[in-house]
């Protein structure tokens, strides 16, 4: 597979990588902050993800109208230094002691800065190579993968000296009778380093990113290629609501609190944080390998095979540790988190003419359902265990798997209509 060549398209990833290193870094975060810092309930954790989660699903289709009109140079970059100054605010105020709401507040409002900056990066990476539109928007999204496999794994390693370890050295002299006894604390400071990763991304996405839009000829193949807009039958579309919500819980819901579940398991921070890293690399390394495989076989058998396979790997995760708990991790985030990019390309393909709309409406509903899968997951954790709750959702998982073979079947997409389009266009000029 050819690389893209663009500096459009490698600013808007670079964007990605570090939009997502700072997004996939919360759960961690939280996790530790819960142990060492703020004491916090699983309905917490997810309320915190989930409410960072909405705002950034709600706001992404009005972000991506913006990008449509405007090209979207501000609205990507200033979206970039938004996220990571939020999430670094809500640190600030975890240092500073204050309580779980004053964190909440611009923990959530950071991802505004997310649903700000992914309709631009992702109308972008389409657009900077139409005939390759499937492939490059699969590697943008790999490089947001790479991000969300970086973050764990470096707040991780920050925080992993950032707490006492009291019971680890006095426990063994005190004997079974006092495990646990000693009140451990810990402090978010290191953290606050990472502040500096901002600021090239967003400076290189202004330099490079178009003030307006520039293709706006790119809009009127619509006209000169015939009707463009289409649309989905009613029933198919609640199957596809249906697909993406139950979805959602093996993907990103799940992840949310892989490392709560091992945190309560006695693993340190730099292992839990590993770990989820290992999850979110794998499902950008498969995300670019499932889009070459949809250029050749039906999606929604990808989508399908993908789940089903993954389900058994979920459900087994809570009972395993050490080597085979990276093995599920890593087989998990491939298999459920590969169709990311699938899913997005097809949205755009239903609205040729407003791929940022497009982007941002189905990106929002995703991590909205996320962010639903999110809650469930808490409450479901606090009432029967956070095992017990990952077994469910293979349970769940698979069943749900099948539901993507009812979406019909989608249309093999060719570049013939648009490169006769641009020919008349030419000809007209």
């Amino acid at each position: 597979m050819r690389l893209p060549s663009k500096r459009l398209f490698w600013a808007v990833s670079l964007g990605h990588t570090t939009n997502d290193i700072f997004m996939s870094m919360r759960s961690v975060l939280l996790a530790f902050i819960s142990a060492y810092v703020l004491p916090m309930s699983n309905r917490q954790i997810g309320l915190a993800i989930s409410a960072g989660e909405l705002v950034g699903a709600f706001s992404q289709p009005f972000f991506g109208w913006l990008a449509d009109k405007t090209g979207g140079r501000w609205v990507g970059a200033l979206g970039v230094a938004w996220t990571v100054s939020g999430i670094m605010i809500a640190m600030l105020v975890v240092a500073a002691g204050g309580s779980y709401w004053l964190m909440l507040i611009p923990l959530a409002l950071a991802a505004l800065g997310s649903g700000a900056f992914h309709p631009v990066g992702s109308m972008h990476a389409a657009e900077s190579d139409k005939l390759r539109a499937a492939s490059n928007t699969a590697i943008f999204f790999m490089f947001g993968q790479v991000g969300l496999g970086l973050g764990p794994a470096l707040a991780g390693l920050l925080l992993n000296n950032a707490h006492t370890r009291y019971n680890d050295l006095f426990g063994p002299a005190l004997g079974p009778a006092f495990k646990g006894i000693f009140i451990e604390s810990g402090s978010v400071t290191p953290v606050l380093l990472l502040w500096l990763l901002v600021i090239p991304a967003p400076l290189l996405m202004a330099l490079v990113i178009p003030s307006r839009r520039h293709e706006q000829a790119a809009q009127r193949p619509a006209a000169d290629d015939g009707p463009a807009r289409l649309s989905l039958p009613m029933k198919a579309l609640l199957i596809l609501a249906m697909a993406v919500l139950l979805r959602s819980l093996a993907n990103p819901a799940t992840v949310s609190f892989i490392p709560r579940l091992f945190q309560l398991k006695g693993w340190s921070p730099a292992e839990y944080g590993l770990l989820t890293s290992s999850f979110w690399i794998a499902s950008g390394v498969a995300g670019v390998l499932f889009g070459y495989l949809a250029n050749r076989f039906d999606l929604r058998f990808i989508i399908t095979g993908g789940l089903a396979l993954a389900s058994p790997a979920i459900f087994l995760l809570p009972a395993l540790g050490g080597g085979l708990a990276f093995v599920l991790a890593i087989v998990i985030g491939a298999l459920s988190g590969g169709s990311h990019s699938l899913i997005v390309v097809l949205a755009q393909a239903l609205m040729p003419g407003r791929k940022g709309l497009a982007s941002g409406a189905i990106l929002g509903f995703i991590f909205a359902t996320g962010a639903v899968g999110n809650l469930i997951i808490g409450d479901l954790a606090d009432r029967i265990g956070a095992a017990a709750t990952f077994q469910v959702i293979g349970v769940v998982t698979l069943a749900a798997s099948f539901l993507w073979l009812a979406l019909p079947a989608p249309k093999k997409q060719s570049a013939a209509p648009s490169l006769e389009g641009a020919a008349r266009r030419m000809e007209k000029a």
